[in-house]
């Protein structure tokens, strides 16, 4: 048995998300959240490189020689399948691994608000998942696939860097391209991407104007386009996006994500009481309110918006938290942890609600 199918196996075993190895160290998993030892000895550089020859694609070889990073799924048989990270540390290499389960998830499954299942029957414009790293936002985005997938009859096109979940036609036909094997770049797969009849796109992630144009292009005639990006709190996906861009070009990027924007969907995993964790979920719908708000360039109201727009589908973290301690879900030291604002979220456990965001949008 090989060094990284036995290393593989036991995090499987331990109900891990991700694997971490680094050169001379003790391998690292991470359960529920949480750092734990592995239990294996610490892996020289040559076991270590024995790894990367056993798991690397041959394509990425002259690039991670030349690059020192590369990324790339892997498939171990018997296990499972895996999102590979591999770089260099202090001229080492070091790896970090995420395992990808092979089911679909259904919303059931991930427990997100019934608000973010409503989001896999809109038919056009653009929804955006965002949060940190490791907030669940590709399993997020996968089972609103998999609802479009099991209920709708659409062509599903998606661009991702690696390939995480792999899906199988049901009521859709998928087609899945992974950079750097199926495609050279994303700005080269974006380019032809309107030739291949898509209704639904899915970019792995809003990272250049490229990938941001090509997704205002394609909602802005009749597409749904899915992607993530990298931001805190779904108000903050906006200036994300416009930070993008040249400071010239903000007030026409601001207008396109007015005119196609349909939702932002963030997301903070929080321990659970009973084990595992549990989505915190805030969700940004672009209501007619929100619209306004983003033409007339009063991003920093758009909080007050979410916190106040719960009969058009939104939430905010505090809300979204509060719910999950009153039902039990997890503790409140945990919430208090993960809220936007504890202060706030400690007075509504009181029993004290503030109408801050109706006073902030004037009404």
């Amino acid at each position: 048995m090989s060094i990284i199918h036995d290393l593989l196996s036991r995090a499987t075993a331990a109900g891990a998300s991700d694997i971490h190895i680094k050169t001379n160290q003790e391998p690292f998993y991470r359960v529920n959240s949480e750092l734990t030892e592995s239990g294996f000895e610490p892996l020289s550089r040559d076991a270590v490189m024995a790894i990367i020859n056993d798991i690397i694609p041959p394509y990425l070889r002259d690039s991670f020689d030349n690059d020192h990073e590369a990324d790339f799924s892997h498939a171990e048989e018997g296990v499972g399948r895996f999102r590979v990270n591999l770089f260099m540390c202090q001229g080492s290499p070091t790896l970090a691994l995420r395992h990808v389960k092979d089911k679909i998830p259904s919303f059931s499954d991930i427990h997100v608000p019934e608000g973010v299942a409503a989001l896999a029957h809109i038919q056009r414009g653009i929804v955006l998942l965002s949060g940190t790293t490791g907030s669940g936002k590709s399993t997020t985005l996968a089972a609103i696939l998999g609802e479009i997938n099991r209920t709708q009859r659409r062509r599903i096109i998606t661009i991702e860097d690696p390939i995480e979940y792999v899906f199988e036609d049901d009521q859709s036909i998928i087609t899945q391209r992974e950079v750097g094997l199926d495609t050279m770049s994303f700005e080269s797969s974006l380019k032809h991407l309107m030739r291949q009849d898509p209704d639904v796109i899915l970019i792995g992630e809003m990272r250049d104007p490229t990938s941001i144009r090509t997704a205002f292009l394609a909602a802005e005639t009749g597409h749904l386009v899915l992607s993530t990006l990298h931001a805190g709190t779904a108000d903050q996906a906006i200036p994300r996006i416009l930070d993008v861009f040249p400071a010239t070009e903000h007030a026409s990027t601001r207008m396109a994500v007015a005119a196609n924007l349909r939702a932002v969907v963030c997301q903070r995993l929080i321990p659970a009481s009973g084990g595992g964790v549990v989505p915190a979920v805030e969700i940004l719908i672009n209501t007619s309110t929100v619209r306004k708000l983003l033409e007339q360039n009063q991003l920093e109201t758009l909080g007050a918006a979410i916190e106040t727009g719960g009969e058009d589908g939104m939430q905010s973290f505090n809300q979204s938290i509060y719910e999950l301690i009153k039902s039990g879900a997890i503790t409140e030291a945990d919430g208090m942890l993960y809220a936007t604002n504890p202060e706030s979220l400690r007075m509504n456990l009181q029993g004290i609600f503030l109408d801050e965001g109706k006073r902030i949008l004037g009404g």
